[in-house]
């Protein structure tokens, strides 16, 4: 079934900021960018949780942004993590995005205030009226505290045509199945480990935190299912899942990913606080699933 926001269908990272000595890495952030192009990454989400956007300045914010854009070229598609508990920023760094030349705009739902659905309304038709670019709702009520209802969504998809997607991280599949049956929104999984299960309920793609390390799995993993594939994509899902849910979970997201980077050579690990690195049981346990997956030796 076609649904509005296919331009994001496939595996979208959630790409990490790498930091050196407390200020953004811009050689190695562009390292980064680089070497998603070279595996054939559909798409870059910069600025996102994964990218530690609380401690980004909105000055920051912006200019990472810019950069990633200009770094891919056209290469990868950019959904540009420009949401903010505040309207007006959030307003601000959406059309900061657009003049980057970004694809689109990953809106998390503003956190810590929790509107009222009625405030979640007016807060992405805001952004929307404002900046005509793409706009994927990103509902993760762990870390925003509050639930865009599915009635939210089907009307913000009723009232604005740049309301493309959601990056659907409620971890349930009954809201995803409602938010389905509702619009005709493009859902993408906002956890790894429930790629192919809300892929199977209509789901389109993720927008992915492993795939900072294994790109090409989570991609193969999407295309076999989209291609009818469904024990193949199977397999891929099992072979994932350590990756997805034991390391991952070891530790609040991206100081797992962060560390697995550098383990695998690939940047300091370094995080601004309150994110602060695993003790040496956490390290241990991030290393061993990264030999258990042939990462590591």
């Amino acid at each position: 079934m076609q649904t509005r926001g296919e331009l994001f269908a496939g595996v979208t990272v959630a790409i990490v900021t790498p930091f050196k000595d407390g200020a953004v890495d811009w050689d190695e952030l562009g390292k980064l960018v680089d070497w998603h192009a070279e595996q054939g990454t559909d798409g870059l989400a910069p600025c996102g949780t994964t990218g530690e956007s609380p401690t980004l300045t909105h000055d920051e914010n912006e200019r990472v942004v810019a950069f990633v854009c200009e770094r891919a070229r056209g290469r990868v598609k950019i959904m540009a993590g420009t949401g903010s508990n505040s309207t007006s920023e959030a307003v601000r760094m959406t059309k900061a995005a657009k003049k980057a030349g970004a694809t689109g705009t990953l809106q998390v739902g503003p956190y810590y205030n929790k509107p009222t659905q009625e405030g979640y309304f007016r807060h992405f038709g805001a952004v929307a009226e404002a900046c005509d670019l793409p706009q994927v709702i990103y509902n993760i009520p762990g870390r925003t505290g509050s639930n865009i209802l599915p009635e939210t969504i089907a009307r913000l998809a009723e009232a604005f045509p740049h309301v493309v997607a959601i990056k659907e991280a409620t971890g349930s599949l009954d809201q995803a199945s409602q938010v389905a049956a509702l619009c005709d929104l493009t859902i993408l999984s906002g956890d790894d480990s429930l790629t192919l299960p809300l892929m199977s309920i209509g789901g389109k793609g993720v927008v992915s935190v492993v795939g900072n390390i294994v790109p090409k799995d989570m991609m193969a993993l999407v295309r076999a299912f989209a291609a009818g594939k469904f024990d193949e994509a199977l397999k891929l899902h099992r072979k994932l899942f350590p990756l997805c849910r034991d390391m991952l979970s070891v530790a609040t997201n991206p100081i797992p990913v962060k560390t697995a980077m550098k383990l695998l050579g690939r940047g300091n690990g370094e995080m601004r606080l309150p994110m602060y690195p695993m003790d040496a049981a956490g390290d241990a346990k991030v290393r061993q699933t990264l030999v258990n997956y042939g990462l590591l030796k």
